[in-house]
């Protein structure tokens, strides 16, 4: 192939790439309503263990065991890191139940409004500028919440704290010098303990679901898989893709859950929440102009 047509190529991989990698996550509530009868947190325990445990081999298979091994030798580096595993746990949870819930339509409103969150913790937290079409999208996205709270009568809690977990884990993860790989082992990793303990309580008090039937055991050991796959595959669209990019493919993912709640949960959606949609992605689209302008728009990391 000559070199005149290897960028292009690069290119098109990189959208592939990029494109299977939020698809995955846009199914995700597909994947995560098959855990229905056992609790949110127990999920989210098995997820952080065998999301450790697989990339332990897919690490050495890599051979990235060195930026590893670099952080892990400077404890002092590792407040940061774990503040981001606290969070990816966090919105981890928070998914899991909005899906075992039947409340895939909060989550999708969540990711939707993240990059939006992003915006205004860039404005508030770093001192960035604001260009003013994404002032104005940040005030669509407030009037929204606003909007839900007033004509629903009750705070959205999923969507916002989806949004400004997983705003706050790429804020903080920005700081990181951890590739995305690196990064969400040692978070898996610091986490791990805490994991292990409450797996170990869970068997001894006789709660744990783990080993209660083949197909359980083997879907809950599957979430390690299910949390690595799509991460290398962003890698892979990242290095190959310019952040513009990848930044408008991030909307695949809301867009799926939207239609998965729509037509495969057939969750209800009221003309509030509607009209809750209709100002964010009002929004997003002042954002996404404002972005392709001046080609800054910043890709999310890992859901």
């Amino acid at each position: 192939m000559s070199s005149s047509h290897a960028p292009s190529a690069e290119t098109r991989k990189g959208v592939i790439y990029g494109v299977l990698a939020y698809s995955i996550w846009g199914c995700f509530p597909l994947y995560f309503a098959l855990f229905k009868g056992i609790p949110a947190w127990e999920v989210l325990i098995h997820r952080v263990l065998w999301s450790c445990v697989f990339m332990v081999g897919l690490v050495s298979v890599l051979g990235r065991w060195e930026p590893i091994r670099n952080a892990l030798s400077r404890p002092e580096r590792l407040g940061r890191v774990l503040g981001c595993a606290a969070l990816i746990a966090l919105n981890w949870g928070v998914f899991i139940y909005a899906i075992e819930s039947r409340q895939a339509f909060q989550a999708s409103l969540g990711y939707f409004l993240t990059p939006l969150v992003n915006v205004a913790l860039g404005m508030l937290v770093l001192r960035e500028r604001m260009a003013r079409l994404q002032g104005l999208a940040v005030v669509l996205a407030g009037l929204a919440i606003a909007m839900q709270l007033v004509l629903l009568g009750e705070v959205p809690w999923v969507t916002l704290l989806l949004a400004l977990s997983f705003g706050t884990y790429g804020l903080l993860r920005k700081q990181v010098t951890l590739d995305g790989l690196s990064g969400l082992f040692v978070e898996t990793l610091l986490l791990f303990p805490l994991g292990a303990l409450a797996l170990g309580w869970l068997s001894f008090s006789g709660s744990s679901h783990f080993l209660d039937n083949g197909w359980q055991s083997l879907l809950l050991m599957t979430t390690g898989v299910v949390t690595a796959i799509p991460l290398m595959l962003f890698a892979g669209a990242t290095r190959r893709l310019r952040l513009a990019t990848v930044g408008f493919l991030m909307y695949i993912n809301p867009t799926m859950q939207f239609v998965i709640a729509l037509l495969v949960f057939r969750e209800p959606l009221s003309a509030a929440q509607l009209a809750t949609f209709v100002l964010i992605w009002a929004g997003l689209a002042l954002y996404s102009w404002s972005a392709w302008q001046s080609r800054d728009t910043v890709a999310g990391h890992i859901r």
